[in-house]
C-alpha cells in the first residue's frame, strides 16, 4: 500500500515513553503494559522496534527524565532516534533508519497523544508511509488547566480522527493491542 518504492517491511515506533514524558500521564501503567506486550510481539515476529526519545532541554540526553521507563528495555541492536521536535522525522535520522530497513508501514505507540504521537503520525503519512495507531497504547497528560479536553477525550478523539485519514496509495488505521497484526494493514 505504501507509496514508498521497495519498502514492504513494517516497523514499530515507540515514541517518547520516557520518565520525563509519561510520569503522571493518563492510565500510564496500563498504556506502558500494552506497549511492553506490543514490543515483545514485534520482537517475536522479528519486526524492527525503533525507540524514539525526546532530547529537548528538559530531557537532556543521559538524564533520568530522558531515560526510557523502567518497564521497557530496548535491546542494543534496536535502532534509537533522538529528536527535538514533535514529528519524529523532523531533523532526525528516522527516515534513513527506516529506509535502511526497507520499512514503508508503521505502527505507532507512546506519548504524548496530542503532541508527538499526532505529529509523528501525520509526518509519516505525508512522507508516504502507511501508519497505524495502536488505540490503547498511547497516552497524554492532563492539560485541562489550559483549556484542553480531558486526557481520555484527547485519546478518544485522536483514535477517531486517525481512523478516517485517507490519501492516495496510503493506509491509516487504528487497532487495539489485542487485535494487532503486524502482517495486516487494511
Amino acid at each position: 500500500m505504501t507509496t514508498l518504492e521497495n519498502r514492504p517491511n513494517v516497523a514499530l515506533l515507540v515514541v517518547d515513553v520516557q520518565n520525563g514524558v509519561v510520569s503522571g500521564n493518563y492510565e500510564r501503567d496500563a498504556v506502558v503494559a500494552n506497549i511492553e506486550r506490543i514490543v515483545e510481539k514485534a520482537r517475536q515476529e522479528q519486526i524492527p522496534v525503533v525507540w524514539i526519545q525526546d532530547s529537548g532541554e528538559s530531557r537532556a540526553i543521559g538524564s533520568d527524565a530522558w531515560k526510557i521507563v523502567s518497564e521497557l528495555t530496548p535491546i542494543d541492536t534496536e535502532p534509537h532516534v533522538d529528536k527535538k521536535y514533535g514529528d519524529s522525522f523532523e531533523d532526525t535520522i528516522l527516515e534513513s533508519v527506516l529506509s535502511d530497513l526497507g520499512v514503508g508501514r508503521l505502527f505507532v505507540v507512546g506519548a504524548q497523544t496530542d503532541a508527538c504521537i499526532r505529529s509523528t503520525l501525520h509526518g509519516a503519512f505525508v512522507r508516504g508511509y502507511d501508519a497505524a495507531l495502536v488505540s490503547d497504547a498511547h497516552t497524554t497528560e492532563d492539560q485541562t488547566a489550559w483549556g484542553a479536553p480531558t486526557p481520555d477525550q484527547v485519546i478518544a478523539h485522536t483514535n477517531l480522527y486517525w481512523t478516517d485519514q485517507a490519501a492516495p496509495g496510503r493506509t491509516a488505521q487504528v487497532v487495539k493491542t489485542e487485535d494487532l497484526d503486524f502482517s495486516a494493514m487494511s
